[in-house]
């Protein structure tokens, strides 16, 4: 999954691509706001993305489309 996080105050935003699913990230990102806590995802090369839930701005849960270079029909 391809999920891109928006920070407050900051105007890049976060891309990470993470081997959990869809429900498994709503569920961390749930946990982050929720518990006051911070939203920590593990991306598919062992990366380790730390936010403050108090911090996100915004959470985009898509698909990862990878590998398609060139023209298709």
């Amino acid at each position: 999954m391809e999920v891109k996080i928006g920070v407050q105050n900051v105007q890049r935003e976060i891309t990470i691509d993470t081997t959990l699913d869809a429900d498994g990230v709503e569920k961390a990102v749930a946990g982050a706001l929720t518990e006051g806590g911070v939203l920590a995802l593990t991306d598919a090369k062992g990366r380790r993305i730390v936010v403050p839930g108090a911090k996100l701005a915004y959470v985009d849960i898509s698909t990862s489309v990878t590998g398609q270079v060139g023209f298709r029909s």
